[in-house]
């Protein structure tokens, strides 16, 4: 009996420390740092995500919008965690998922009080109450992300960028029980009163503590840092918080840092920091300038650029085929009264609909269908007649480029010596247009590519 009993616990013991290896999250994968290991295969994010929203706007049905991203097999989405939101006005955005329509449509983390007065119109915060509505209504998110693969960032912190935003929101001492938050907009997240520093932190352990099982997630400090947002001592502490509440964990999670519009050197990198967001990163200088720190390197946000599907397909294309492992477009066509993405973009500052995701979908398919572990950006060893080319490189084995710009690519690839195929890849449908197999002797081999419209992608794969 007590060698049954041995066997079982031995038994327990296994299966216990099998589950808990299959609920590792995401992490920078251990052969190329700056790619990602999710569910222990290697993964690029791509997405074409809603406003934000999603958790914090009580009229967004969150399992039509994921069921869309799921459809096109897209994996990521990132959402804002309800420290802040936006009101109707905000930024001429139609239909604006981070703006709740009223008061009690805002699912905030924090409790609302029996006291009114707040700018919003309703009941003012306690920020000594969570919101039961809100982490089951976080918790209930991720766990239908995570049954589609799909993996949530979650933003802890966003700026306040103008005094309307800061009327409404929960931190501000006007709106709160506490009346604490006495400070101004640009100072939220400066060390500046320590009631306030005292609710930031306590609202981050309590997330970080309810979400500790979910693998699909990883955290963002604050949006847009750079408007007024907070500095270094601040980010510190954050991460501080975010490491003691998960130190009990076998495997913690990422946490990401934005770190400016469109690109900048990083300098002095924060510990503790394994993903780097830039916002409008197009052209992608933000790669080849902190490729060398070997971290994951993310387009986070996209926009300002029309309602065309071309600018933010070339952006993701760009971005991936530089080096980047996140692509996060946002799509202006995911409201709360079409949450399967079907709105018709007018004047929000960006685009969004059906189509791009499709080609959004071709540019994964693109990258996964390649080692791309054992890819790095080329480094001379692809040039284009005319146009622009980007490219990843395995010297003898894969390269895979996109050219945007003219209406035909001559392109010259330094292969080594062998037997190869290439293959041109329409960006939009995916679809082969041409193939080739052709032996080399080694040295330079050009390639032309059939005729296009905007932008073309190829595939060289040497034949065994």
């Amino acid at each position: 009996m007590c060698r049954m009993l041995t066997l079982c616990a031995m038994l327990w013991a296994v299966s216990a420390a099998g589950a808990a290896e299959s609920v590792r999250p995401l992490a920078l994968h251990p052969q190329n740092p700056h790619y990602l290991l999710f569910r222990g295969k290697p993964a690029v994010l791509v997405t074409s995500g809603e406003h934000y929203g999603a958790v914090l706007n009580r009229d967004f049905d969150y399992r039509r919008y994921l069921d869309e991203l799921q459809r096109h097999g897209l994996n990521l989405t990132r959402t804002f965690s309800g420290t802040y939101r936006e009101v109707a006005s905000s930024f001429n955005i139609v239909e604006n998922t981070l703006a709740p329509v009223a008061p009690e449509r805002y699912v905030c983390p924090w409790a609302r009080s029996n006291t009114p007065g707040a700018g919003d119109g309703g009941n003012k915060f306690d920020l000594a109450r969570w919101n039961p509505e809100y982490f089951h209504r976080l918790k209930d998110f991720l766990t239908e992300a995570g049954k589609r693969g799909i993996v949530v960032e979650l933003v802890l912190f966003c700026v306040i960028y103008d005094d309307a935003l800061w009327k409404v929101n929960p931190m501000n001492a006007a709106n709160n029980v506490q009346g604490v938050g006495k400070v101004s907009r640009k100072e939220v997240y400066r060390l500046k009163e320590p009631a306030l520093q005292e609710v930031q932190e306590a609202f981050v352990r309590k997330v970080v503590a309810e979400l500790k099982g979910f693998d699909n997630l990883y955290y963002e400090l604050c949006n847009e840092p750079y408007f007024n947002g907070p500095e270094r001592p601040w980010n510190e502490r954050i991460l501080r918080v975010i490491a003691e509440a998960e130190a009990d964990l076998p495997a913690r999670h990422l946490v990401a840092q934005n770190i400016a519009n469109r690109s900048a050197r990083i300098v002095d990198p924060l510990p503790g920091v394994s993903i780097f967001n830039f916002h409008y990163a197009s052209p992608p200088e933000a790669v080849p300038l902190n490729y060398h720190l070997n971290k994951v390197l993310a387009d986070d946000e996209t926009g300002f650029k029309g309602k065309g599907d071309f600018w933010y397909r070339r952006e993701g294309w760009e971005f991936l085929l530089s080096g980047g492992a996140i692509y996060s477009n946002l799509d202006y066509s995911f409201t709360a009264s079409r949450p399967d993405g079907t709105f018709v973009v007018t004047t929000s500052p960006g685009g969004g609909g059906v189509a791009l995701r499709k080609q959004l979908a071709v540019l994964k398919r693109f990258i996964e269908s390649f080692d791309f572990i054992h890819m790095r950006p080329a480094r001379g060893e692809v040039e284009v007649a005319s146009g622009t080319a980007r490219a990843l490189v395995q010297e003898g084995r894969q390269y895979a480029v996109y050219v945007h710009g003219g209406t035909h690519a001559e392109l010259t690839i330094n292969l080594p010596a062998g037997r190869y195929r290439a293959q041109w890849i329409d960006t939009r449908s995916g679809n082969a247009r041409h193939t080739e197999s052709f032996e080399h002797t080694g040295g330079k081999r050009k390639l032309l590519s059939p005729p296009y419209v905007e932008d073309i992608a190829l595939a060289v794969r040497r034949i065994p």
